[in-house]
């Protein structure tokens, strides 16, 4: 997990974007919080990973709201923020497959879970290059407007 502002106070909206930036369009969800960061929203802690892991419930405990920002790999053809309950199980093993199952642990950990959003950037390639596509640049820009107007609304 990489903390893109390690000096940031805890704050009422937590970004979390996540991928894998040398697999191209996947790594947008890394892109979009390193843009957030650059953007120095009040109140706005954003971290960047590689993949959702356990350790994330503690930052995401101390948030108001958190957004989760990831490729959508499942064809949607437009920007997607659908709001996250916990998943039904529990059950991590070597790390969290998606943000339900971080909610879970949140939850059974910390008592409680923050208000929760899933938002997903349509893609076009997955390969191994360091590029977005056009559709992911789209996407990114879309996310950025939807992250901003959230963020002066908490």
């Amino acid at each position: 997990m990489t903390d893109r502002n390690p000096n940031a106070t805890r704050g009422n909206l937590l970004v979390i974007g996540y991928g894998n930036e040398l697999r191209g369009d996947d790594g947008v969800g890394i892109r979009v919080a390193g843009a957030v960061e650059d953007m120095d929203l009040s109140g706005v802690q954003v971290l960047a990973c590689h993949q959702l892991t356990p350790e994330l419930a503690e930052p995401v405990s101390e948030a108001r709201m958190v957004v989760f920002v990831d490729a959508a790999v499942d064809g949607a053809p437009e920007v997607q923020m659908r709001e996250l309950k916990p998943a039904e199980t529990g059950q991590i093993m070597a790390h969290v497959a998606d943000p339900r199952t971080l909610l879970v642990l949140e939850r059974d950990l910390f008592g409680h879970c923050p208000p929760a959003w899933w938002l997903t950037i349509p893609v076009e390639r997955i390969d191994f290059s360091g590029n977005l596509s056009p559709l992911a640049n789209r996407g990114l820009q879309n996310a950025l407007a939807r992250i901003q107007a959230l963020a002066e609304h908490l």
